[in-house]
């Protein structure tokens, strides 16, 4: 048995859309279960997002803290932003997100991993890169507002991270994820051996 999700799409009889914010909305889908009841299952449409761990020479991952309101915390993150134009390159997004949340750019980009951050409840899908090969970007930084006018940078060894996740103190699902990834990677075939930064995406496809 190979172990692999796959692709599935059971009948839906009646859909709603009660609320449709700014970037996001939601959903009731009337779901034909499979002893033939129909039940309502609400969830949140998102436009999908990328995130990017940056990986210095001194093997350092550049991290941001955050205000997070829905869950009163300032988090540690990894740079990440929403996909906000449908169909848009994956890679092009997370160039965008590193320049203008930390104004770096890098020259080694390979895909870390793809998640859905909460399948229950949110069809939100995250691409998260590994970018090697630092520099600071030219011209002018990004002019920051709203939550990212508080923002915090700094570079944190790859020990201390994964001793923050193991430890309960970082909650950040994207840097959880991709710190954590990265030491598997390391552990496995090596990091060079991870997928193309252009690798396929099926849950956001995209034109190279």
């Amino acid at each position: 048995m190979t172990i692999k999700d796959t692709p599935e799409e059971w009948e839906i009889r009646a859909t709603d859309t009660p609320f449709v914010g700014n970037k996001t909305s939601v959903r009731t889908d009337e779901v034909v279960m499979p002893d033939g009841t129909v039940v309502g299952r609400d969830y949140q449409v998102h436009p999908g997002s990328v995130a990017v761990l940056a990986l210095d020479e001194a093997d350092r991952v550049l991290v941001l803290r955050q205000y997070r309101h829905p869950v009163r915390h300032k988090l540690w993150e990894i740079p990440a932003g929403l996909l906000d134009v449908p169909g848009e390159n994956p890679l092009h997004a997370a160039q965008r997100e590193l320049y203008e949340e930390a104004h770096v750019k890098a020259e080694d980009w390979r895909v870390l991993t793809d998640v859905y951050t909460t399948p229950g409840g949110c069809d939100e899908a995250v691409r998260i890169f590994l970018a090697r090969d630092l520099s600071e970007a030219e011209g002018e930084r990004f002019a920051v507002a709203e939550e990212e006018a508080d923002m915090e940078l700094d570079r944190v060894p790859v020990e201390e991270l994964v001793r923050g996740v193991l430890g309960g103190d970082l909650h950040n699902n994207c840097l959880v994820v991709g710190v954590l990834s990265l030491v598997a990677a390391r552990a496995g075939d090596g990091l060079d051996a991870l997928r193309p930064a252009q690798a396929p995406w099926p849950a956001r496809p995209f034109e190279a």
